[in-house]
């Protein structure tokens, strides 16, 4: 008797199996243009709509956000441009309807790269997606309540009394904005360092090597964003600094464990 082919009735057991991709298909080089172009509207949509949101209460923030901390250290704002405050409303507008969709634009920066990840790195993906905007927004935070008042009372105080603190509404929103969006950014760092050290090309044991480099730059970028000559309010800007980069080590130490997990798992 023939002998009956087992392989034909046994089960294939996929469990074993490498996690594949959400989609199996390869997207050719349009249809990822097309995917990035459709994301990136959402983007803009997200930022059109916090925008228009935020123009619906403009005066509100204009007087309890933007000008409070200046009033409240006896800062005079002028406006020295024929249509300076147009522009100024404009301008905070924008800023306010970035930042509150901050979070949206990182979302569907997500839903572009989620198709091509594995099951597991899609978790690893939504897990980044709200650390890093909850950093982002510390950062925000930090630097508004505490930042942003130590350098107006140093402004304020500083010089001669005879001369009059009247500053043009603009440089000031200008000031109000770099001090913002780059403690923002640099609060993500500690999600950098997660990032690149889930894919093996960062180590705890190169930011404990090159720690003392570090400090020296923070240091540096703290001078040069913080406007104000005075030592206080750089030591408050790279206090925090010191602080991320010391997580940064332990959240690198977690990462590359997972990571050298992740490569010892037979396929």
């Amino acid at each position: 008797m023939p002998l009956k082919n087992k392989d034909k009735d046994r089960k294939i057991d996929n469990s074993s199996a490498p996690q594949t991709p959400e989609n199996d298909e390869e997207m050719g080089f349009l249809e990822h243009l097309g995917d990035l172009r459709s994301k990136l509207i959402w983007a803009v949509v997200g930022i059109i709509v916090a925008s228009i949101l935020a123009g619906i209460f403009i005066q509100e923030i204009i007087d309890f956000v933007l000008l409070q901390p200046a009033v409240t250290y006896g800062l005079k704002l002028q406006n020295l441009r024929p249509f300076g405050q147009p522009i100024l409303y404009f301008k905070l507008v924008f800023i306010i309807g970035f930042i509150v969709s901050f979070p949206f634009t990182l979302y569907q920066l997500w839903r572009f790269v989620v198709p091509g990840l594995y099951v597991n790195e899609r978790r690893w993906a939504r897990l980044i997606t709200l650390f890093t905007s909850l950093c982002f927004l510390t950062g925000v935070a930090f630097s508004y309540f505490v930042m942003i008042p130590s350098m107006l009372n140093f402004a304020a105080h500083f010089g001669s009394e005879k001369i009059v603190n009247n500053i043009d509404i603009n440089e000031y929103l200008s000031f109000i904005t770099l001090i913002i969006l780059a403690a923002g950014l640099l609060f993500e760092l500690p999600m950098l360092i997660f990032i690149l050290s889930r894919f093996g090309l960062m180590t705890p044991q190169f930011l404990k090597k090159y720690r003392r480099h570090a400090i020296i730059v923070i240091l540096i970028l703290a001078a040069i964003i913080t406007p104000t000559p005075d030592p206080i309010s750089q030591l408050i800007f790279a206090a925090p600094l010191f602080v991320l980069y010391e997580l940064s080590i332990i959240i690198s130490k977690f990462a590359v464990k997972k990571y050298e997990e992740t490569k010892s798992k037979p396929l």
